[in-house]
């Protein structure tokens, strides 16, 4: 009987530790993005995402940064170098969904925008 409750607990121990660890990692990696975008830190954001085997296109819709979605973000922050990266990654789709909120950032928004868009 110890045996049997000794062995459930352990098990259960163990299960909860593996849910609750893949959680705490995707807080320090939208942490992480959300930090890149406003320092506008490209070369740092490629290489944290390179490292993590991520792609801008698979987290987009996961991560906000408060509040709003990471190109919108980008803009009230006038982080234009990560900003563009995103807009080049990003489909078309996603961003003809954000070209209202893009133009109405800096010219270097819009026009990575636009372009991205148009071609």
């Amino acid at each position: 009987m110890k045996k049997l409750l000794l062995a459930s607990t352990i098990t259960a121990l163990t299960l909860t530790s593996v849910v609750t660890a893949p959680q705490a990692q995707a807080n320090n990696i939208a942490q992480s993005v959300c930090e890149y975008v406003a320092a506008d830190d490209k070369k740092r954001m490629r290489s944290f995402l390179k490292s993590n085997k991520l792609k801008i296109r698979s987290i987009f819709d996961g991560i906000q940064c408060n509040g709003q979605n990471l190109l919108e973000f980008a803009v009230a922050k006038n982080s234009v170098k990560t900003g563009e990266l995103m807009i080049k990654k990003l489909s078309k789709k996603v961003v003809s969904a954000n070209l209202a909120s893009l133009q109405a950032g800096s010219q270097p928004f819009a026009d990575a925008a636009n372009s991205r868009v148009s071609s």
